[in-house]
This record gives C-alpha cells, sequence and structure tokens, in this order.
C-alpha cells in the first residue's frame, strides 16, 4: 500500500466535467480510465482488474491518485482541425474554376497522406507519338488507396513543358489520385493541356490593355471611347506585379527560354503582352513554369 500511495505521488490526473478522472501511466505514455459509482472508485488498469477479485476495499495507485489530487487549474478544451483546401490555390479562369496541384498535395496531407508513388507506364517514344503515362497510388492513414492514370504528350502539352513529358504525366497522374482521397470535383490547372481549353478558340482572348483612344470629333464634342457592355473595364482586374513579372522571368531562365520565347508563349496564351496581363493570369502562367 506504502509503495503504491509513493508512485501515485506523481502521477498526473485530468478530471472532466462530468466527474470521470483520467489517470497516467508511470510512463506517460497511457491514460487509465478512473470513474466514481456512489462511493467506490473503479479503474482500467490491469492491477485493479486483477486485484479487486480477491480484495473488495483494493485502491490501485490510479485511484490513489484520484484521492491525492485537488483542483489547481481549469482545463483547456482543443477543437480538432478540419482539414480544408486553402483557397489561395483556387484560381478563376474565365469563370470556370481549377485547382493547383500544391493545394491538393496540401489538403492530402491535412487528411493523412501517408505514400504517393508514380510509376511510369508507358515511356514515350516515337511508335506511341511520344505520349508519356504514369499512374499514381496514394495511400492514407487509413489504408485506403486511391489510383489514377496520367497521360503527357506534345500535343496535350503547352510548348514550354514539352520537353518534360514524363514529369507532366507524373504531376497529372497524382493530381487525380490526390483528387479522388479528397473528393475534389474540379479539374487541376496542370492537367489542362492549354488555356484554349477553357478559353474558346472563335472567342478573342481577355486583353487586359485598354481599348484604343479615338481622336474626338471636334473640340466641343469628344468621342467617347466604345462599349458594348459585354466586356468589364480593364480597372476591375489588378495588373500583374513587379513581382510576378520578375518570377516569370526567372523561372524563365532555369528552364532555359529566352525572353522573347517566354513573352511570345505569354501572347500566345493569354493574347496579351506580360505587362498588360492581369495579376490572375500572371500566378497561372507562373504555376505553368514551376511544373514545367
Amino acid at each position: 500500500m506504502q509503495k503504491r500511495q509513493a508512485r501515485a505521488e506523481n502521477l498526473k490526473v485530468l478530471k472532466s466535467e462530468d466527474g470521470q478522472y483520467f489517470v497516467e501511466s508511470s510512463n506517460g505514455k497511457v491514460l487509465y480510465h478512473v470513474s466514481r459509482h456512489n462511493d467506490k472508485f473503479i479503474c482500467t488498469c490491469g492491477d485493479y482488474t486483477l486485484n479487486i477479485k480477491t480484495d473488495a476495499e483494493f485502491k490501485c495507485k490510479h485511484i490513489l491518485a484520484v484521492l491525492n489530487s485537488e483542483d489547481i487549474g481549469p482545463v483547456i478544451y482543443l477543437e480538432k482541425h478540419q482539414p480544408q483546401l486553402d483557397e489561395r490555390f483556387i484560381l478563376d479562369i474565365k469563370g470556370k474554376d481549377f485547382v493547383l496541384y500544391a493545394g491538393v498535395l496540401d489538403l492530402a496531407t491535412q487528411k493523412g497522406l501517408i505514400k504517393l508513388e508514380v510509376d511510369l507506364v508507358q515511356f514515350p517514344s516515337k511508335e506511341n507519338n511520344m505520349e508519356a503515362v504514369c499512374k499514381a497510388t496514394a495511400v492514407s492513414k487509413t489504408g485506403a488507396v486511391y489510383a489514377d492514370f496520367g497521360d503527357a504528350n506534345p500535343g496535350n502539352c503547352t510548348a514550354l513543358v514539352s520537353k518534360h513529358i514524363i514529369r507532366v504525366a507524373s504531376t497529372r497522374a497524382k493530381g487525380r489520385a490526390l483528387r479522388d482521397m479528397c473528393n475534389i470535383g474540379i479539374a487541376c490547372l496542370e492537367e489542362l493541356g492549354d488555356f484554349e481549353e477553357v478559353i474558346p478558340q472563335n472567342t478573342p482572348p481577355h486583353r487586359d490593355e485598354k481599348p484604343p483612344y479615338k481622336k474626338p470629333a471636334n473640340k466641343k464634342h469628344p468621342a467617347k471611347p466604345s462599349n458594348t457592355g459585354h466586356e468589364k473595364p480593364a480597372g476591375n482586374q489588378p495588373k500583374i506585379s513587379e513581382a510576378q513579372k520578375r518570377a516569370i522571368y526567372n523561372l524563365g531562365e532555369r528552364k532555359k527560354l529566352q525572353k522573347d520565347q517566354i513573352e511570345k508563349q505569354v501572347f500566345n496564351t493569354f493574347g496579351s503582352s506580360i505587362d498588360d496581363l492581369s495579376s490572375v493570369n500572371a500566378g497561372a502562367f507562373i504555376q505553368l513554369l514551376q511544373t514545367a
């Protein structure tokens, strides 16, 4: 009894609002539940379960710790973290939402992603029109397995990433597998072959520059700029920042792209120069460069 009393002195005791107690083990790795029924305490530890059969008044060290304890402060309750997709990883392109692969990976990590593997199913060659196919497999902490495929070829990639077919196929496969795991219904931006998939070819690409100025018919009655009411004023969208512009050129330099090549790709994709890009389109173009 004295030994149990001595061991009980150093045990931490937690008390819940309904009068239930939780006492830590000697090594601090386990909590034992001590409950009170009328004037009798019951513990879930093995010592109590074994000895209570022969001694109705037996008290284990956890019960003794409860009897010797006193309130020293309130309990702090922590709310369970709810995984959610960061809105910074969602892009709106021509009214359609797309999620960046980095955002899907972040959410999957929150949900307990423990393994993400990629297998190259088909190596690109002339016989298969330089098409790479990868299979990605994601495993969650519950043991659930999610698998999907991703393909890439020069025809469904932008010119910026056409030399990195295998890497694009891998990213697309991983994005699809992780979207299944996270139950995300919108496509990854990296799955797009080109922005023309969301910007119809029969519709001129959105330009951020101001409409051309028309010379006034006379000094008293200047002509008003034409506005059909279908296009939003350029001022509604923030322009590309200097930081974004530097990021585009720096990433292009790492990919061994010349300045004129980058500017040409921007114009072919968005129909405007780099200086006239909106902040949203600049962010999307940076993501394409990062995945190249």
